[in-house]
């Protein structure tokens, strides 16, 4: 039967399931507007087999017989990768990164590569440019290429012939959505191909060792593209966030079976690539000459590292309906926090426009921002700017509370280190023993916090 003949099929994105017409629903997982028409997957015939045991017959052990051991870590040579890794490569690993077209995946790969390409073998397998492309780039980078090989081809079977062949120590395919594998009739980019080509690629890495990174692409709404189980088939999943008309750059560690999750990197895109950023919360501190209202310092966590953000507030009074309106915050949690602040503090918003942002194209995800949004906001509707040096964090409940952040410490710590000497923190987080150079405000509840601002100034 020729492939122009064959029926075709709706498959979910999301899931994989697959039925004979479209639905706006998918039957498997609910998920609405995931059907996609591909083609149907031909079986394999004369007792051919797709996949082929990783190692031995299986053996019934004891879990405490089984000898743990860290995993020897191989370092890019680029210190926020490495962080974001959680270290560096494992061998045998695999990484999934993704991001918006233009981020820099590819570049940051690049220079890996180049560095890691003086001690170890490496291989570059591009499937969107050419060699002359990537040789332009490196050019550009003024990189370090000698010996640094490349492959451009899409093909699956040939790639893993030649990762089988060359065995590098490291692998770069750039990217998965454009590989194709013989066994399947459908389009590359496709449910079915994607999910082959990623299953093939991890399962040769388990078996050779070859540590494998893969560049995936991103939809629309910032998630990666094809079915969700490419994020569970890899060990890590890094995304490259940022904003392109910013110089800067942030990868985030969103799983990692070798490290810590929502573990960053921060980078400055440069006519000379990449290059990482020692001190992050420079970047996300805005310079003011005097202090200003509706400007409040954030001490988050992302991950091991704490960072100091600018939450900025503007209250102004609104002409129609009221707007609310954040960029790198939660919108309906500001909504909360609006509705916590008039019930308890009697702070009134109603007839008011509230914008948030948070400095420097961050995304906050955590509740310990509560606070310090809440007192920017105070701070833009009174026109009273916060203490100078002052540092906040912590979590409001709906009853009016503040709970306590995890990593308190950690987070008093980087704020001293970097010259602030105030901090209104929860209750629970006060530190036992005085930490030297900044002085510790510690609040209940957000009445009371407003009430030790106004005794502050």
């Amino acid at each position: 039967m020729s492939r122009a003949s064959l029926k075709t099929v709706f498959t979910c994105s999301d899931c994989g399931a697959s039925t004979g017409k479209w639905q706006g629903q998918c039957p498997g997982c609910g998920v609405w507007n995931t059907l996609v028409e591909t083609l149907p997957e031909a079986p394999l015939g004369g007792g051919q087999k797709r996949f082929e045991p990783i190692g031995g017959a299986a053996v019934l052990q004891t879990l405490s017989d089984i000898e743990a051991r860290e995993e020897d870590r191989l370092p890019t040579g680029i210190g926020e990768f490495d962080r974001a890794l959680g270290g560096g490569l494992v061998s045998g690993g695999v990484v999934l990164i993704g991001g918006d077209p233009g981020i820099g995946k590819s570049t940051l790969l690049l220079q890996a590569l180049a560095a890691l390409s003086t001690a170890h073998a490496v291989l570059y397998v591009s499937g969107e440019e050419s060699g002359q492309q990537i040789a332009m780039r490196a050019r550009r980078l003024s990189l370090e290429t000698g010996q640094l090989r490349l492959l451009a081809e899409i093909n699956l079977e040939r790639i893993l012939a030649t990762l089988r062949s060359a065995q590098p120590q490291v692998a770069v395919i750039d990217s998965i959505q454009t590989l194709w594998s013989e066994q399947l009739s459908s389009a590359p980019g496709s449910v079915a191909q994607v999910r082959e080509c990623a299953a093939q690629l991890t399962r040769l890495a388990k078996q050779t060792g070859i540590t494998v990174i893969l560049v995936g692409h991103v939809t629309k709404e910032g998630a990666l593209a094809g079915p969700r189980v490419l994020e569970h088939i890899v060990d890590t999943v890094l995304y490259f966030e940022g904003d392109t008309h910013s110089s800067f750059r942030l990868i985030r560690a969103v799983k990692n079976r070798y490290g810590a999750v929502n573990e960053i990197g921060v980078f400055a895109m440069t006519d000379r690539g990449l290059k990482g950023v020692s001190n992050p919360s420079a970047i996300f501190l805005s310079q003011h000459g005097t202090d200003v209202p509706g400007s409040c310092v954030l001490v988050t966590q992302e991950g091991t590292r704490p960072l100091l953000v600018e939450i900025q507030a503007l209250v102004d009074q609104a002409h129609g309906n009221p707007r609310r309106l954040t960029v790198g915050l939660d919108a309906q949690r500001l909504a909360m926090l609006l509705a916590v602040l008039h019930r308890h503090a009697g702070i009134a918003c109603f007839d008011q426009d509230v914008f948030v942002n948070a400095v420097g194209g961050v995304k906050i995800a955590e509740p310990a921002a509560d606070l310090a949004v809440s007192l920017a906001i105070v701070s833009s509707l009174k026109n009273r700017s916060l203490p100078a040096k002052l540092i906040v964090f912590g979590e409001v409940g709906l009853a009016g509370e503040i709970r306590p952040a995890p990593r308190g410490q950690e987070r008093l710590r980087e704020a001293a280190k970097l010259g602030f000497t105030r901090a209104m923190i929860p209750e629970a987080n006060k530190p036992r023993q005085a930490i030297a150079g900044i002085e510790v405000f510690a609040v209940r509840r957000v009445e009371e916090a407003v009430q030790r601002l106004r005794e502050l100034d």
